[in-house]
Order: structure tokens, then C-alpha cells, then sequence
């Protein structure tokens, strides 16, 4: 059973940056889509960001030039790289992975941009 574990939200005032981690258990972490969604407070969960085994990243255009979504498979692990930061970012911000027709998913970490 593999894992995924947010952490690295928080509160930050607008423009400012934030980097959210996922840590994945297991040996096939390498193998794994992963992305980022988000879910703000009465509105559908979101795709953010995605980026495949290869490294091949895309995004949804409200965060493009802003976010950046990053893989260290020696670490198991996924980054948000997230600049600029506006209150319409406020979610709660959930990792996916996906492999062999699997899907996972984290508890999701708080992300509230405020002044």
C-alpha cells in the first residue's frame, strides 16, 4: 500500500511563496504520475499541476508562470514550488499518484494566502 504525506502549508500574505512537499512510501515511486490538486472552501477539487515518470510537467493556466511542480525519486518525493502567491489560492492542496492503474491520494495540506 503506498502512501502520500503533504506537508509545507501554512499562512502567507499575497506574493509571497510557499514550497509544499509529498512524500510517497514504496520502491515504484519512479514509476508514478503525480500531481497536485487543490480544493478551495465550497468549490470542486481543482487540477493544478501534473508531472509524469519522464518529467513531462503541465499545468492549469491560473497557475502557469507561477507554480512549479518538481519530482526527486531518490526521495520519494514531489514539490509545489509555489510564487506569487494571490488569495484565490487559498485550498486545501492534495497530492495524486498514479501507476498501473492505481490512484493515491494524500490527507492534503492547509494553504491560506492572506494579508
Amino acid at each position: 500500500q503506498v502512501q502520500l504525506v503533504e506537508s509545507g502549508g501554512g499562512l502567507v500574505q499575497p506574493g509571497g511563496s510557499l514550497r509544499l512537499s509529498c512524500a510517497a512510501s514504496g520502491s515504484i515511486f519512479g514509476h508514478f504520475t503525480m500531481a497536485w490538486y487543490r480544493q478551495a472552501p465550497g468549490k470542486q477539487r481543482e487540477w493544478v499541476t501534473s508531472i509524469t515518470s519522464g518529467g513531462i510537467t503541465n499545468a492549469a493556466d491560473s497557475v502557469k508562470g507561477r507554480f512549479t511542480i518538481s519530482r526527486d525519486n531518490a526521495k520519494n518525493t514531489v514539490y509545489l514550488q509555489m510564487n506569487s502567491l494571490k488569495p484565490e489560492d487559498t485550498a486545501v492542496y492534495y497530492c495524486y499518484g498514479w501507476v498501473n492503474g492505481l490512484n493515491y491520494r494524500g490527507q492534503g495540506t492547509q494553504v491560506t494566502v492572506s494579508s
